[in-house]
């Protein structure tokens, strides 16, 4: 059926409001957007690591969850819901269970580019049939604004402080939607809460009813750490789609497909401007020119992967 907003968005919520997540934090718009993917008859188990998702919508007795949930440590969410599928799997199989369950997994960078790595990469591997979904942040927000290998390069955090001496953090971005395609499985994508979400809950979708392990990673603002105006997220995810900061692309057995191509390029300044966590670097024309170079590099490398011109 094609994607249709109105339709979605009347389709009964599993993640409730009154939590309490950040205005302006994109995290709770990628995971009420992923779950509206679920069939609406169709059970769900979900795990989150911990970070500020998971302390903003369980703080026992209370949930925000209308599905099953399962609080992981940081570094687990990967294997504990990869168990959880693995139980699941043997009840159908011995006909002790008839309904349909689906297994969603959600994470920080910090819980999954970093410290849930060794986890996600094995549960994916084992090939579980389960979706994990990396909501990035850009750095471990929910301890104090700390770097993670996720972090831009020349971002101020507080465990890379921008100074007279040294802009901020030294290192760029690991790719980590790249490590996962290279562990071969179903589906891969990369995609943000952008325009009317016809990208993210279409890929949401393709990943939780495609058989076997899926990986999405999704941008997710936060406006402490990025140092924005919370009404600014979706201007801020926007400006990372456009300037090609946050390409929005999807891997499906091993093909590359781009998912949007920017009619009108922006320059990676406008992305910079728009964040206090840049301001020291912003207005540096040979920083600039620096990060767009790599920019330039990395999308002109995704569309000779996708089958694009430039």
């Amino acid at each position: 059926m094609a994607y249709n907003l109105k339709e979605t968005t009347q389709k009964p919520e599993r993640l409730t409001g009154g939590h309490r997540m950040c205005a302006g934090c994109g995290a709770p718009v990628v995971v009420r957007t992923i779950l509206r993917a679920l069939k609406e008859e169709d059970h769900a188990v979900i795990g989150s690591a911990t970070g500020c998702l998971e302390v903003s919508t369980f703080l026992y007795p209370f949930t925000a969850w209308k599905d099953s949930f399962i609080h992981s440590a940081f570094e687990n969410a990967g294997a504990t819901v990869a168990g959880v599928e693995a139980a699941y799997t043997s009840l159908k199989k011995q006909g002790k269970l008839d309904d349909t369950y689906k297994f969603i997994a959600f994470g920080g960078d910090g819980g999954t580019y970093d410290i849930g790595i060794q986890s996600l990469s094995g549960a994916m591997e084992r090939g579980h049939d389960m979706v994990y979904v990396c909501y990035d942040n850009g750095a471990y927000m929910n301890t104090g604004i700390q770097r993670s290998s996720a972090t831009p390069k020349y971002a101020d955090t507080t465990t890379s402080p921008a100074g007279t001496a040294v802009p901020g953090k030294q290192q760029y971005r690991k790719d980590l939607t790249k490590v996962m395609i290279a562990h071969g499985i179903p589906y891969v994508a990369q995609s943000a809460p952008f325009k009317n979400f016809k990208d993210l809950y279409e890929k949401a979708e393709k990943a939780i009813y495609t058989p076997g392990p899926a990986f999405l990673n999704v941008l997710a603002p936060c406006p402490r750490g990025w140092r924005y105006e919370s009404e600014r997220l979706m201007e801020l995810c926007e400006i990372a789609v456009d300037t090609c900061f946050w390409p929005l692309y999807e891997v499906i057995n091993g093909e590359y497909k781009l998912t949007y191509k920017p009619k009108n390029k922006r320059p990676i300044s406008d992305w910079l401007e728009a964040q206090g966590r840049f301001k020291h670097v912003a207005k540096n024309p040979e920083v600039v020119a620096e990060i767009q170079q790599v920019i330039d590099e990395r999308w002109e490398t995704l569309l000779r992967l996708c089958g694009e011109e430039a």
